[in-house]
C-alpha cells in the first residue's frame, strides 16, 4: 500500500507512475475523504484543547476551595463530543485505506517504461541454446514416451492443467528441491522455513493479493482460508504487526511450498506439460531489508536464482521488467528466462521483486534503527529460487538424446543417487 501522505502530496505523480503500469487511478474520492478527515479531526483537536483549558480551570477552582461542578460537567460533555467524533474518524481510515488497497505500487525511477512483455529489457545472457543434430521434443512428449510423466490420469484423478510425476521425474522434482535449498542455505545466507500451506484473508491483503486478485485464488469452502498462492505469502507475513530490531536486518529466509493457482484469464496459454499448472512446487527466497539496502538485496537475491541455473547447464537470461509488465506490489523487478528448445525461445523460471515498503505498510512490519529510534517500514522482497517444476522441464528438453532418453545434470546427480541417465524402464 502506498503511503497515504505521500499520495496526497504528489498526486500528479502518482497518477502519472499508475499510467505507466496501465493502470489508470482518480484520487477525486480519497482527496474527499482526505480532506473530510482533516475537518473532523480538527475539530477533534479544538475539543480537546477545550477540554485541557476546562481541566486546568477545575484545578485552579478545587485549589481555592472553589465549586468546580458545573465546569466538571460540562467537561465531561465535552469528553464525550471528542469519543463520538473519535468514532466518526474511523470509517474515513477503512475507507482510505480500501481505496488504496487497490493502487499498485510505483515502479522505481530505474524500471523501463513500457505497457507489455514488449518494453522489457534484456540485462544479461548466460550461456549459447545448444545445437541439436535431431529435432528436440518437447517435454511433454519426452515424459509421456519415458513413462515418467502422466497428464492423462492426472486429468482423472483432478482435471486438466494438473500432473502425475512418476519414477525419474518424480525424483528429479524431489532432488531439485533439496538442490536448490542448499545453495540458498549452505552458501547464500537463507534460513530454510517450512510454513503453512494455508493462508487467512490478512495475510494474502498484506501481499497484494486481496482484494484485487481473489479470481487467482483456490479458496477453502466453509474456511476463511486459501490454498498459498506462493511461499511469498506466509514468508512475508511471519513478521506481520512486529518491530523489528534494524540491527539484525537484513533477515532471509528461503522455503519449499506447493503453490496452487487459478490461472484466471491465461487459458490458452501454455497449456500442455508443466508451464502454467494449478498446483506446482517451488522454492521461494524472501528478505526483509533496511529502505537503503533492498536495491542491493534484489541483485544478491537474482544472483542466487542464477546460481541454480548455471550450476544445473542451462541457458537463461535476465531481463529487467517494464513498468507495464511488473506484479502488482513490485517496485522492481528482474525476470530469469531460461532456454526452452521447443520453443526456439527463452520462458519464466524465476521472477525477483522488490516491493518496497509496499506489503511492510499493508501489513505492518517495521524496525527500529536503534531502541529510541522512530519505528520506520521495512523493504520486502521475494523471487523465485527456482520454479521446480519448470526446471524439471527445462533440464528434460535441454538434456534430452536422439534416443529419448535424459542424462541428468552432474551437479544434481548426487541428489538423484548417482544416476546419469534416464531411460524408459
Amino acid at each position: 500500500m502506498l503511503d497515504p501522505k505521500f499520495v496526497l502530496e504528489n498526486v500528479d505523480l502518482v497518477v502519472q507512475k499508475c499510467a505507466s503500469r496501465g493502470f489508470k487511478v482518480d484520487f477525486t474520492e480519497l482527496i474527499r475523504l482526505s480532506e473530510a478527515k482533516k475537518s473532523a479531526l480538527h475539530r477533534v483537536e479544538d475539543l480537546r484543547a477545550q477540554r485541557n483549558k476546562a481541566s486546568e480551570e477545575v484545578a485552579k477552582i478545587k485549589k481555592t476551595g472553589g465549586d468546580a461542578s458545573a465546569l466538571i460537567a460540562e467537561t465531561k460533555l465535552v469528553g464525550d463530543r471528542i469519543k463520538v467524533l473519535e468514532e466518526e474518524l474511523k470509517p474515513y481510515d477503512e475507507q482510505i485505506r480500501l481505496t488504496l488497497l487497490n493502487i499498485p505500487n510505483l515502479p522505481d525511477d530505474s524500471v523501463p517504461i513500457g505497457f507489455d512483455a514488449g518494453g522489457n529489457v534484456e540485462v544479461r545472457r548466460v550461456g549459447e541454446p545448444r545445437s541439436f543434430d535431431f529435432e528436440p521434443q518437447a517435454h511433454w512428449d519426452l515424459g509421456t514416451n519415458l513413462g515418467i510423466l502422466d497428464f492423462d490420469r492426472a486429468a482423472k484423478i483432478t482435471g486438466s492443467r494438473f500432473t502425475v510425476y512418476t519414477a525419474e521425474a518424480a525424483r528429479m522434482e524431489r532432488a531439485l528441491i533439496g538442490f536448490m535449498l542448499d545453495i540458498h542455505t549452505r552458501e547464500r545466507d537463507f534460513t530454510e522455513v517450512i510454513p503453512p500451506f494455508i493462508a487467512n484473508e490478512t495475510s494474502l491483503t498484506g501481499t497484494g493479493n486481496l482484494p484485487k486478485f481473489a479470481q487467482d485464488l483456490f479458496k477453502l469452502e466453509g474456511y476463511p482460508w486459501y490454498l498459498v498462492p506462493t511461499a511469498e505469502v506466509p514468508l512475508t507475513n511471519l513478521y506481520r504487526d512486529e518491530i523489528l530490531d534494524g540491527g539484525l536486518l537484513p533477515r532471509r529466509f528461503a522455503a519449499y511450498t506447493p503453490c496452487f493457482r487459478s490461472e484466471a484469464g491465461s487459458y490458452g496459454k501454455d497449456i500442455r506439460g508443466l508451464i502454467r499448472q494449478h498446483q506446482f512446487n517451488k522454492v521461494e527466497m524472501m528478505v526483509f531489508s533496511l529502505p537503503e539496502k533492498s536495491m542491493e538485496e534484489l541483485e544478491y537475491m537474482t544472483a542466487g536464482a542464477e546460481e541454480i541455473l548455471k550450476r544445473l547447464g542451462l541457458t537463461y537470461r535476465v531481463v529487467a521488467l517494464c513498468t507495464g509488465d511488473m506484479g502488482f506490489a513490485s517496485r522492481k523487478t528482474y525476470d530469469l528466462e531460461v532456454w526452452m528448445p521447443s520453443r526456439r525461445g527463452f520462458m519464466e523460471i524465476s521472477s525477483c521483486s522488490n516491493c518496497g515498503d509496499f506489503q511492510a505498510r499493508r501489513s505492518n512490519i517495521r524496525f527500529k534503527r536503534d531502541p529510541k529510534a522512530k519505528p520506520e517500514f521495512v523493504h520486502t522482497l521475494n523471487g523465485s529460487g527456482l520454479a521446480v517444476g519448470r526446471t524439471v522441464a527445462a533440464i528434460m528438453e535441454n538434456y534430452q538424446q536422439d534416443s529419448g532418453a535424459i542424462d541428468v545434470p552432474q551437479a544434481l546427480q548426487p541428489y538423484m543417487n548417482g544416476l546419469t541417465r534416464i531411460y524408459r524402464s
